[in-house]
């Protein structure tokens, strides 16, 4: 059987679009806040907190999906989480409180979750058994789904709220978890019985998972506060991440291998790498848009046009790389595009002409093309096959390091205001980011050529 015919859009398509539902939900929310801080009396600080939410459920929730998959099966914990979602967007879209909003925001980012490392596992799995090598194109098109549905959740999530009000922003998941968990039960296959070694205590490592919590909580909470920076929390994260190794270094079956990792130098460059071209592509991303809306003065529908051909550079780069299954050129294209958007942000001012800045947004969907399938044809090859469903989940919160990191750099940039002054210090950050990127790149020997069976 070739790989084409092994992963047809029976199985495929359930995948691409539970793993989509991550990234559309992390932005749809942003064209709501308003319309939720007046329906319930919040401030714009009370309202951000349901953005913040999905964030660190969804930092914590990736990996410790990803080692539920291990233990009771990937195709269960998949179907699980799209389950969750439904819940979640009902419990939303009824929401009668703002506490109970922010409880739906916790279980999305929870459910949605399930979907990426669970994906990556049942990928793994049919590739190993049909002995197909590297499903390079399915791994594009599952990069692809994650980048798209970042960037046409702003779009979609002001249709929504246009249309039907804030509360079709929760509904919406409804209809397409529902869709997903079908298309699972119709074309993704039972998993294979499982056989538990101890107790489920200890097969979880439920310490483990507690520990990691904490630590990436308190790491989080301190990047996305650094504009009034709460020093006590580094210290606290310290502790605990010595814990965390300490602990996993003795866990029978630890949640995070890091003797593993200790030895797999390869696959730890990859997180760091990918958490570093997160930040660039957030960074650009939402710097840019808020800069062209604040200084530039151009409405909201219009920023979604300027920023349309970034979708459409991503898809063709990312499709493109992935049908051939580069991974180390990509990866050193991907510093030299995000150095060129730095530097092309530099010429730009408010009275710049929109040609210049779909020719910033062009460049920015090649880097963001380039770096995405890239890094997860790297994670794919570099990380062992047991554990690949736990090394997918901290492949996901190595990139909420860069996201929510992103968020503070900007606010330390434009401060009050997005102005012309701000956006170049985005651009300083965004020319360091892609200087670093080929750097890491060019100097690691543990990047492969392309993604080999």
């Amino acid at each position: 059987m070739s790989g084409r015919e092994g992963f047809g859009w029976r199985f495929t398509s359930p995948l691409l679009l539970g793993s989509s539902l991550n990234p559309i939900n992390t932005s749809t929310i942003a064209t709501g806040l308003v319309g939720i801080g007046a329906d319930f009396h919040k401030g714009p600080a009370t309202t951000a907190s349901l953005i913040s939410v999905l964030y660190l459920c969804s930092a914590v929730a990736q990996p410790t999906m990803g080692k539920l998959a291990t233990v009771f099966g990937a195709r269960r914990v998949f179907a699980a989480g799209l389950v969750v979602l439904v819940a979640a967007g009902v419990i939303g879209a009824t929401a009668p409180v703002f506490g109970v909003l922010l409880l739906s925001r916790a279980l999305i980012g929870i459910g949605t979750s399930a979907a990426y490392p669970t994906a990556m596992a049942l990928i793994r799995a049919r590739a190993d058994r049909l002995r197909t090598g590297v499903p390079s194109r399915v791994l594009g098109s599952l990069s692809i789904a994650g980048q798209v549905t970042a960037v046409v959740g702003l779009p979609l999530g002001g249709l929504l709220t246009g249309t039907f009000g804030w509360r079709a922003i929760f509904f919406v998941n409804v209809p397409l978890a529902v869709i997903a968990l079908v298309c699972t039960f119709l074309g993704v296959d039972r998993d294979e019985p499982r056989l538990r070694q101890g107790s489920l205590l200890t097969t979880l490592d439920v310490p483990g998972i507690v520990l990691f919590a904490g630590t990436i909580v308190a790491v989080l909470v301190f990047l996305s506060g650094l504009r009034s920076p709460a020093w006590w929390l580094p210290p606290v994260a310290v502790v605990l991440g010595l814990a965390l190794v300490a602990w996993e270094r003795r866990a029978p079956q630890p949640l995070i291998d890091v003797r593993m990792l200790g030895r797999n130098g390869p696959l730890a460059r990859t997180y760091l790498r990918s958490a570093i071209v997160w930040l660039g592509n957030y960074t650009a991303l939402y710097g840019t848009s808020q800069w062209m809306e604040q200084a530039a003065h151009h409405t909201a529908s219009q920023v979604g046009l300027i920023m349309l051909p970034l979708s459409g550079a991503s898809i063709v780069v990312a499709r493109v790389v992935s049908l051939r299954g580069w991974v180390r050129w990509p990866l050193l294209l991907a510093g030299v595009a995000m150095l060129l958007t730095g530097a092309l942000m530099f010429t730009i001012t408010h009275t710049s002409p929109v040609v210049l800045l779909i020719g910033m947004t062009v460049l920015f969907g090649l880097a963001n093309g380039f770096g995405g399938f890239a890094n997860q044809a790297a994670l794919y090859v570099q990380a062992p096959a047991a554990d690949v469903a736990v090394a997918a989940g901290l492949f996901r919160t190595f990139a909420y390091f860069g996201a929510i990191f992103s968020s503070s750099l900007i606010g330390l940039a434009f401060g009050t205001a997005a102005t012309d002054a701000g956006l170049h210090e985005v651009a300083a950050v965004t020319v360091g980011i892609g200087v670093v990127v080929l750097l890491m790149t060019a100097l690691d020997k543990g990047i492969p050529a392309r993604a080999r069976g």
